[in-house]
């Protein structure tokens, strides 16, 4: 048998022992307040993509000479958020089960039984509406760019591969990359090749910054058997994971100028921010220990973020 065999067959062993079906969690002790509400929509994950759709309108009205204004830069971020937070919302409805199993997620509303889980279910919904309603006068294509990532991260990350498949991380990326194509198509009512290059760049980013989360946070998924990429095949496959993606982002980012007038200074930061984060994922190798291969995935985390931050606040502020 071959390894290729092997590995599906492990993974199909996994997952046949451990994936969980969505179940009704027994509500208990509403005692939630008006900051638990706050906290199932994650909003400090609606602010970190608030940067990147503002990103896609700016550089959209660079690209293609439309006007950037303000009653479009409001609705497009509050349609954006709304979208967002239904997505957070309802994966907090959804993972409720396995919420209770991980010591990241055990003290969330909803795994406490703090809030009532179908008003949770509701402000999901509630959200999707409202958000939707203030993006379709920003243009129909907009609107479907930010549905299709909400039904992707709910029904195809969240639903469906998070508990059955080692790829979720894969598919979870593709929803999580919309965000700046969102903002382009409301300015440019299109998608240009600089939207598909800024997709490309938040699609190739997350998957080890996610998989440094997997390997931080590894313990939590063994127990709560989800198949995560360091749970299925280990430590070692997943640092050449993030080894492969990390250094695959340098020219992705670097694609940005082909069809956006950015400033030289760009070029040189992605350049810099790229190679001194792909140095790190090589030292993850070099790591001796569970413990040790732990602090370095923390590392990595944080590192991931002040990438993410840096390289596009330079678009904002280098773009021609």
């Amino acid at each position: 048998m071959n390894k290729a065999s092997t590995e599906v067959d492990t993974q199909q062993e996994y997952v046949s022992h451990h994936v969980m079906e969505p179940g009704p969690l027994a509500d208990r002790k509403l005692t939630g307040t008006w900051k638990d509400y706050v906290t199932v929509t994650k909003l400090g994950i609606i602010i970190g993509n608030l940067l990147t759709v503002f990103t896609g309108m700016w550089l959209a009205s660079a690209a293609t000479g439309h006007s950037l204004d303000g009653v479009t830069i409001l609705c497009t971020l509050l349609g954006a958020a709304l979208i967002i937070a239904s997505g957070t919302c309802l994966n907090n409805y959804l993972d409720r089960d396995i919420d209770q199993k991980m010591q990241r997620t055990k003290k969330r509303a909803l795994a406490q039984g703090r809030l009532d889980s179908k008003s949770v279910l509701t402000m999901g919904f509630v959200f999707a509406i409202l958000g939707t309603t203030l993006l379709l006068p920003m243009g129909y294509l907009a609107t479907l760019v930010a549905l299709f990532g909400l039904f992707g991260y709910v029904v195809l990350y969240t639903l469906w591969l998070k508990r059955t498949h080692e790829l979720n991380t894969v598919v979870g990326s593709v929803a999580g990359a919309v965000p700046p194509m969102i903002g382009w198509a409301a300015v440019a009512k299109s998608l240009d090749p600089g939207a598909w290059v800024l997709f490309s760049i938040m699609f190739v980013w997350q998957i080890p910054h996610f998989l440094a989360i997997a390997i931080r946070r590894y313990e939590d998924y063994k127990n709560a058997g989800i198949p995560m990429l360091p749970v299925v095949r280990g430590f070692r496959d997943t640092k050449w994971q993030m080894l492969n993606y990390t250094a695959g982002l340098i020219p992705v980012s670097l694609l940005l100028p082909l069809s956006v007038s950015m400033s030289s200074a760009y070029v040189w930061l992605a350049l810099i921010l790229g190679i001194a984060w792909l140095v790190l994922s090589v030292k993850g190798f070099f790591t001796k220990g569970h413990e040790e291969t732990i602090d370095w995935a923390k590392k990595y985390f944080i590192y991931s973020l002040v990438y993410l931050v840096l390289l596009f606040t330079s678009m904002i502020v280098l773009v021609n």
